[in-house]
């Protein structure tokens, strides 16, 4: 299986990607802790049907030593006893952003409430940033139908 579109492969898609991994980067070095980060965006992933990053995100995940259970468990993190509040509260900001067509009025007041008793101003400005990075990569690769796979840890590092 081959994806749709090279989207290294132009100089219109290669240079726009090369400015979503910047930002990436930017989050990546910020405070918002990189279990966080990897959770997060293997739930926006998985709510977006993105089999590429489903599978870097897991393996990137693993790699940096998360476990199997939790990785497994991401997907129904409300009945797992397996995260912590800080991570749940990401995860559920993390699923209003992403879904956000299908809530009336975006991400709830109490949601953003929750997220910021658990994380202060810098590690929300990475998470939101976060959500919004994680869904571009997703629709990109959707759109694309990028198969999934074959990536190795730290391929695009």
């Amino acid at each position: 299986m081959n994806a749709r579109l090279n989207l290294f492969g132009d100089q219109v898609s290669a240079k726009v990607m090369k400015h979503f991994i910047a930002a990436n980067k930017v989050v990546a070095d910020s405070s918002l802790p990189l279990a966080t980060q990897e959770l997060v965006k293997l739930r926006a992933s998985q709510i977006n049907g993105c089999g590429f990053c489903i599978d870097m995100h897991s393996k990137d995940a693993t790699h940096a030593g998360e476990s199997q259970v939790r990785l497994n468990l991401v997907a129904a993190w409300r009945e797992a006893t397996v995260f912590t509040e800080a991570e749940r509260a990401a995860l559920e900001l993390a699923e209003e952003g992403t879904r956000i067509a299908d809530a009336a009025g975006g991400v709830s007041d109490e949601v953003w409430a929750n997220a910021a008793k658990h994380y202060d101003e810098e590690q929300l400005a990475a998470l939101v940033s976060l959500i919004a990075i994680i869904n571009a990569f997703n629709r990109a690769n959707v759109v694309v139908q990028r198969p999934a796979g074959g990536y190795q840890p730290g391929q695009f590092a």
